[in-house]
């Protein structure tokens, strides 16, 4: 084994967190941020690019480092190494409400692939980095789901999705249509691309975005119902206006109903 060999269990159910388990001089990489807890004696270090160990040189670092800010992450990541002389835990919450999905990469042919900002950690030895596409439609047209991450080696990973996740076991030649946002990650024999949706009225009425994701099969594809960014525009469209107006989605009423409901103040 390269990577290390780490136990872990998941607690929650819609704001999940992973600890994890440490035995002597063990490590876990984590993203900057997603850190909840930890016992004493547990050693925080930052470290450049993914700190895997198939990085041997300065050269190997920099390259790491390179593909990271291409994926919109740090160039540094966080390593917690236990120092006590006994198993010590440490813990990592997720960024909003989902399920914290385990990946087990003996278990995936040694590689995994995924959405970008969706890694939150993995065993010291697991290398982090950026899944470069041969077709140039992903890269001009795929938004969301074209700047993949590929997790490679042979130790545990974890990633996040929002809300509620669903897996899909694709047949030989089966295919399966999926918003860009919505894709988590899937196996390495995944053909995958983006695709015009098509038709005036679906492109300018449609509300869904120009494009998807396709996904030829076989093997294993993770979907999420909540991409971040939905969640967000859901957000910023709820938030308060200057003045203290809000807008009211789907409200015939509007500030009438603001004024029935008592919210507006004279």
């Amino acid at each position: 084994m390269k990577a290390h060999e780490i136990d872990f269990q998941i607690f929650g159910e819609e704001m999940q967190y992973v600890e994890i388990e440490l035995d002597p001089q063990e490590i876990v990489i984590a993203e900057a941020g997603s850190f909840m807890m930890m016992d004493n004696n547990v050693q925080m270090e930052t470290i450049f690019g993914d700190g895997s160990q198939q990085q041997t040189g300065i050269f190997d670092k920099l390259l790491s480092a390179g593909k990271r800010v291409l994926t919109g992450e740090s160039l540094f990541m966080t390593a917690f190494i236990n120092q006590n002389n006994f198993k010590s835990k440490v813990s990592f919450a997720s960024p909003y409400p989902g399920k914290i999905l385990p990946i087990d990469l003996t278990q995936f042919q040694g590689k995994f692939i995924c959405q970008k900002s969706s890694f939150l950690c993995a065993a010291k030895g697991v290398a982090v980095g950026i899944e470069f596409s041969k077709k140039l439609g992903r890269g001009f047209f795929g938004g969301e789901g074209f700047i993949m991450q590929k997790i490679e080696g042979d130790g545990m990973a974890f990633v996040h999705s929002g809300g509620t996740l669903a897996k899909k076991e694709l047949g030989e030649g089966e295919i399966l249509k999926v918003d860009t946002g919505c894709l988590v990650g899937f196996t390495q024999n995944i053909d995958y691309d983006i695709e015009f949706i098509g038709g005036i009225k679906n492109s300018i009425f449609g509300g869904e975005g120009l494009f998807y994701a396709t996904l030829r099969g076989p093997g294993t594809v993770y979907i999420q119902s909540l991409p971040f960014s939905r969640l967000a525009d859901r957000i910023i469209a709820s938030a308060p206006r200057a003045g203290g107006n809000s807008r009211e989605e789907g409200s015939l009423l509007g500030g009438l109903g603001n004024l029935l409901d008592g919210d507006n103040k004279f």
